[in-house]
């Protein structure tokens, strides 16, 4: 491990939720709690007011709905979190060259790479100015850990939050760990957790306290000796700038299970086209086709079949799904489907079947949301349909978001992230001809530049955005590395 406190991790404090209350001045200081609304839905994420009644991640949304009946409830908005994503992602890659993205709102950044610290001093100043960066670029907050290692800099951010800075100095790492329940190190899960809770562990002391050779006997060679160099606060994993794809999938969650299997079939069909654009959006192709199966029971069973050669054909792709689903019973109802492809690479072998050969259909470019931690829809009704918590715009009102919808009605908040106090609700038929979908706007206003004059130069000083982050979502406030006397 180092000497110096320059790895970082930053988490986006309740990362949809805030973006979400940020965009929709009236839910500021309200329970948000966003994710999948129907009766399967999960909670992806909850604002922090949410979790004060007990909602949490993961959670089952019917379940989130009894403990906090009046918290908003929304459907995520993929697209609007990934462009913030790109925003604090550019302040990251200003610091340093070896950012490792973990999810979303998360990653760990080698600040030494980047010559932005060297020492604990240096190390906080930038710390300290990238929270400030987050905040001026995205009107959001972001909690950091400071550390030298990875598995450091994580616990130190988790103890940061919400909107805080921690930094861990070498040579305290044992006296800070010591006292952590065992669930703190990475890779304990509630499994593990409970097989050394009933050994007598419960802490990293006495972790540490049973011996290497105690650990390899109850948990594994591999898994006890990595976890016994965690409790001594050993960590040598660098920070990774590139993370290998392994996998390309996409499932769906269905309200209501399904029984008939033709409907089955074509949602497998429709699952795996979905996959082949992802698959072709990435620049990739893989040989191996798996299927997954949820059943009414909460049995998965997953099914994969390999190819002679990697290929991104979605004739291909849909011929191996239907073979593979033909060997699964689902006459009791499916609750779940899924398709995936691994065995990646970056060059197709055609002519993989007999089968497949000869001119096959392409995809049609159909666009679809990613909604993170809810489902997708699954058949268009002929009605307009209004996603809760997602952006509307007006011919005569302007700028809005949905409230709800039903009943052929759909009820519009009427305001904008800039707007200074809650805006109006007025409801419409859900086929009002002034009423479209738009897209969101951004959470912070760009100040216009002047084209001239000696303000010209000041405004460019004031604004130090990276190159990197999207044009259409520049704000104030810069991201550049701390420099190095």
């Amino acid at each position: 491990m180092r000497n110096a406190p320059t790895i970082l991790h930053l988490d986006m404090d309740a990362f949809f939720a805030s973006a979400e209350q940020a965009s929709k001045p009236s839910l500021r200081g309200k329970a948000v709690v966003v994710g999948g609304l129907g009766p399967r839905g999960v909670v992806a994420t909850a604002s922090y007011e949410a979790r004060v009644f007990g909602v949490h991640s993961a959670m089952p949304m019917a379940q989130a709905r009894r403990l906090a009946p009046n918290a908003a409830y929304l459907v995520p908005r993929g697209g609007f979190y990934k462009l913030i994503s790109e925003q604090v992602m550019g302040l990251l890659q200003a610091l340093s060259p070896l950012v490792e993205p973990l999810s979303l709102d998360e990653a760990f950044v080698d600040l030494e790479a980047g010559q932005a610290a060297w020492d604990e001093a240096s190390a906080r100043l930038a710390g300290i100015k990238l929270r400030a960066d987050i905040r001026a670029v995205t009107g959001l907050t972001g909690s950091v850990g400071l550390a030298a290692s990875k598995m450091l800099a994580k616990i130190a951010s988790e103890q940061a939050k919400p909107d805080g800075l921690v930094v861990i100095e070498p040579g305290t790492e044992r006296a800070l760990l010591g006292p952590m329940p065992v669930r703190t190190l990475p890779g304990v899960g509630p499994a593990t957790g409970d097989h050394l809770r009933r050994a007598g562990i419960s802490t990293v002391d006495e972790l540490a306290e049973a011996g290497e050779a105690e650990l390899v006997r109850l948990l594994g060679k591999a898994h006890g000796h990595a976890l016994y160099a965690m409790a001594l606060a050993h960590d040598e994993r660098p920070v990774v700038a590139e993370r290998e794809t392994k996998s390309v999938s996409v499932e769906d969650t269905y309200d209501v299970d399904i029984h008939d299997r033709g409907r089955v079939g074509a949602e497998v069909q429709r699952l795996a086209d979905r996959c082949v654009r992802r698959l072709r959006g990435a620049g990739l192709s893989g040989r191996t086709i798996v299927l997954k199966v949820r059943r009414y029971d909460f049995s998965t069973l997953t099914r994969s079949e390999t190819l002679r050669g990697p290929t991104d054909d979605p004739g291909v792709v849909r011929e191996a799904a239907a073979r593979l689903l033909e060997a699964v019973d689902t006459t009791g109802g499916v609750r779940l489907l899924g398709v995936g492809v691994s065995g990646l690479a970056d060059f197709t072998q055609e002519d993989l079947f007999a089968q497949a050969a000869g001119e096959l259909a392409a995809l049609e470019p159909v666009e679809e949301a990613e909604h993170e931690g809810g489902e997708q829809p699954h058949e268009q009704p002929a009605e307009r349909r209004w996603t809760t918590g997602h952006d509307v715009r007006h011919a005569d009102f302007g700028h809005g978001w949905v409230q709800g919808s039903g009943l052929g009605r759909v009820t519009v908040r009427f305001e904008t992230p800039q707007s200074e106090q809650p805006g109006r609700v007025r409801t419409f038929r859900t086929d009002d001809p002034a009423l479209e979908p738009a897209d969101p706007l951004p959470l912070v206003a760009v100040a216009p530049r002047r084209p001239d004059g000696p303000d010209e130069e000041l405004s460019d000083q004031a604004s130090s955005v990276p190159a990197s982050l999207p044009k259409s979502w520049s704000g104030n406030g810069g991201g550049g590395a701390t420099s190095r006397p």
